[in-house]
């Protein structure tokens, strides 16, 4: 099982919908060979030298920490059956009360949708969000996931950087 990256006190923290299969066989989050979330973190200045998916426990050293809604591993979300997210957002609930993060970014718009009930249909732009989880404020990004086709990397590294000002890290 992925274990998380998290620390009293951390900024923001990143989370992802469940562990990919290399991500499960590595044990290291965002794993995935195509997965952008590290040279994004990078190229976004929110951490300070290229790190790779084996470095996650280096996060909560600039303040970062990682979990993910639920932590079953799946080849892809569609598996996912629907108590898997009431019981993810539960256990996700005590987590951030427990660590009190500033920040939940949440890694995709199925994520936030999930969380606050939106519906397919309704759109949901990246960026701050007006509701609050916890009382930490939510900040939706992209999907990093190389399976990803609605963004593009520019548009991906655009909302990281974004986060970083948010954050004013």
């Amino acid at each position: 099982m992925l274990r998380d990256r998290i620390k009293p006190g951390v900024r923001i923290l990143f989370v992802g919908i469940n562990p990919g299969q290399r991500s499960e066989a590595i044990g290291h989050h965002f794993a995935g060979y195509s997965n952008r979330f590290w040279p994004l973190l990078y190229e976004s200045k929110l951490v300070p030298e290229r790190i790779r998916a084996e470095d996650d426990h280096r996060l909560p050293e600039w303040g970062l920490g990682i979990t993910n809604l639920v932590a079953r591993m799946t080849p892809g979300i569609d598996t996912l059956r629907p108590r898997e997210y009431v019981d993810g957002a539960r256990i996700l609930r005590r987590k951030i009360r427990r660590f009190t993060p500033a920040i939940v970014a949440l890694a995709g718009v199925t994520l936030y949708r999930s969380l606050f009930e939106v519906k397919a249909g309704q759109h949901v732009s990246l960026g701050l969000q007006p509701e609050r989880l916890e009382g930490a404020r939510v900040f939706v990004l992209p999907n990093p996931s190389g399976r990803n086709a609605n963004f593009t990397y520019a548009e991906m590294l655009a909302a990281f950087r974004a986060l970083r000002r948010t954050a004013a890290i």
